[in-house]
């Protein structure tokens, strides 16, 4: 009887630890063993461990999202600027390469002939070239800037309220992110906008945030990387601000080297127009005071037949 009701009970404790084997910060993650040990499939065959105490690597989650989407699994769908060398992700998702420890390499080519370098964020910060292009370092990201949508609330938002609302949501949902990193909240409540700056010093490596960022593009964009499916919601003065919208803006450590070779026709010919325009206004500007030199001239030459 004792034998049996032992084999009951370690029965039992096998099932409670099969369920708390789990990844909190990666929904997708497969997890087993005892310790339990996590990982995520990044290609065929090819499994990346995780710590799941932490937020997981961006790279990681960007080559797991590409290797989900050649396969047909759900993925992604594909204020300003705080400073003139600031930019944004337009080039979405790709397969990158990575680090051991999960950081991007400063060189990505997504399995093709054609390379760019990246920041730390795994954001293009130079023009495209072939194989042989040179990137130097790895270039940190200090700056993020979110600039957040939310839903049509209720009652009046108090701004004064909403940086510690912020932050506080931040800290919480993002496994501990450093909430003094919250620099500056700007509120315009007829467009229900709201922008965060969130900064750490130059040559800072403890906090990421890139992987924060990221997440939280996750939580508006689409549906939560973590298990738990909740989303980011600030709440002020118990009312909770569902966000529908956000923007990331990019300042690196160093400003990025983009030229003009690579830019839309759109914008190239909106250049074009603007250069011939003023060198038009030049040419007229130079024919009429060449005009007037003339007639004065004459003018002169007349008085002095007279005289």
């Amino acid at each position: 009887m004792k034998m049996w009701i032992a084999l009951v009970l370690a029965a039992l404790a096998a099932g409670a630890s099969a369920q708390s084997c789990s990844c909190e910060t990666m929904k997708w993650a497969t997890c087993d063993g005892t310790p339990c040990s996590c990982s995520l499939m990044v290609g065929d065959n090819v499994k990346q461990t995780l710590n799941c105490n932490e937020l997981i690597p961006k790279c990681f989650l960007m080559k797991g999202e590409m290797y989900r989407a050649k396969k047909g699994q759900d993925t992604r769908s594909v204020g300003g600027k705080p400073e003139e060398s600031a930019f944004v992700d337009n080039d979405g998702i790709y397969d990158p390469e990575c680090e051991n420890d999960g950081k991007f390499k400063a060189k990505q080519c997504n399995n093709t002939e054609e390379c760019w370098c990246v920041n730390s964020a795994g954001v293009r910060r130079t023009d495209k070239g072939d194989k042989n292009i040179k990137c130097e370092k790895l270039v940190e990201t200090f700056w993020v800037r979110l600039q957040l949508t939310h839903k049509e609330v209720t009652k009046p938002v108090n701004a004064a309220l909403l940086k510690s609302a912020i932050a506080e949501a931040i800290n919480k949902r993002y496994k501990n992110f450093n909430k003094d990193l919250v620099e500056k909240i700007e509120y315009d409540p007829d467009a229900r906008m709201v922008v965060v700056d969130v900064k750490k010093p130059k040559g800072e490596r403890k906090s990421d945030l890139a992987h924060m960022a990221y997440y939280m593009e996750k939580d508006v964009k689409v549906l939560p990387l973590f298990k738990n499916q909740e989303k980011f919601e600030p709440t002020v003065e118990g009312q909770k601000l569902e966000m529908e919208n956000i923007l990331v803006y990019y300042v690196d450590e160093d400003p990025p080297t983009f030229t003009m070779k690579h830019l839309s026709g759109g914008i190239i010919a909106v250049i074009v127009v603007v250069v011939l325009a003023v060198v038009a206004g030049l040419l007229v500007l130079f024919f009429a005071r060449r005009r007037q030199s003339q007639q004065y001239n004459k003018a002169q030459q007349r008085e002095m037949e007279a005289m």
